[in-house]
């Protein structure tokens, strides 16, 4: 079967919709990118974005970065903007015990972790060994930008993945979700021509109107999305479609998938 095969043919149970209250509207000039969080991974980061977002801290903040084959980065570009009820910083949530965890495991080795799969349509890895498991980079997950000291992040500085997996950052940064919608809004944004892919001028910094809840938006101004299960036949199905490409162009199928190379399909809600 080809991924299109197994999507088409997927049951309403094979799907599940975002939760509002762990979903962010980022909306930007050019259209909304959608957030959702992960309170299992990172609840005390998760709650205090939400936190930050229901007080306005986001709003008319700034995209501040677009690194080439790395990250976008948003912030309060001169970094004094008030907190009223959030935190400013955050103890680090790099990884957590892997007990009680869902998780559909690959067949296939990763270089960076004993295990690797997914965890309720987010990248994991987890080491059994010592029972402990993390969120993984791949493209679109969205951590929490820190200084040198692990508990200095807490959401006031956030980043998206927009190239190659740096599976390097994996456990030294808090991975506080993914976007669902909107990547293109992101990944095509010019790239910053000062160290690290920062804009050096303020009109190259593309504004950032407001980031809020879900949950806090009337529903008939939402985004109503599902997105595909990874605890269900159906997504096993769909991970070996990937492994081994059956669509007419691919010749040779590549007998092996990397955690980054199953996206996560999320399509409008019917």
């Amino acid at each position: 079967m080809t991924t299109a095969d197994v999507i088409s043919s997927s049951t309403p149970s094979d799907w599940r919709p975002l939760d509002p209250q762990n979903t962010l509207y980022m909306d930007l000039p050019a259209g909304r990118v959608i957030i959702e969080l992960n309170s299992e991974f990172a609840p005390h980061h998760a709650a205090n974005i939400i936190a930050l977002a229901r007080e306005g801290y986001y709003n008319g903040t700034a995209i501040v970065r677009s690194q080439d084959n790395y990250v976008v980065q948003w912030a309060d570009p001169d970094g004094k903007r008030p907190i009223k009820n959030a935190q400013k910083t955050v103890a680090a949530e790099f990884e957590r015990t892997a007990r009680g965890i869902p998780f559909t495991p690959l067949v296939d080795p990763d270089s960076y972790a004993p295990e690797i799969g997914f965890t309720d349509g987010f990248p994991m890895a987890r080491d059994p060994k010592f029972g402990r498991a993390w969120l993984v980079h791949c493209y679109g997950m969205v951590g929490a930008g820190r200084d040198m000291d692990v508990d200095s992040g807490g959401g006031t500085e956030l980043y998206v993945v927009t190239g190659q997996a740096p599976r390097h950052l994996d456990r030294n940064v808090t991975l506080v979700g993914r976007v669902v919608q909107g990547m293109e809004l992101l990944s095509a944004l010019p790239r910053g021509t000062g160290a690290l892919g920062f804009y050096e001028k303020p009109e190259q910094r593309v504004p950032i109107k407001s980031i809020r809840v879900a949950a806090d938006i009337p529903a008939s101004q939402r985004t109503e999305l599902e997105v595909l299960r990874t605890d269900t036949p159906t997504f096993t199905a769909y991970v070996e479609a990937r492994r081994n490409r059956r669509e007419e162009w691919f010749k040779v199928p590549a007998g092996h998938v990397d955690v980054c190379n199953v996206p996560i399909v999320v399509r409008s809600k019917h």
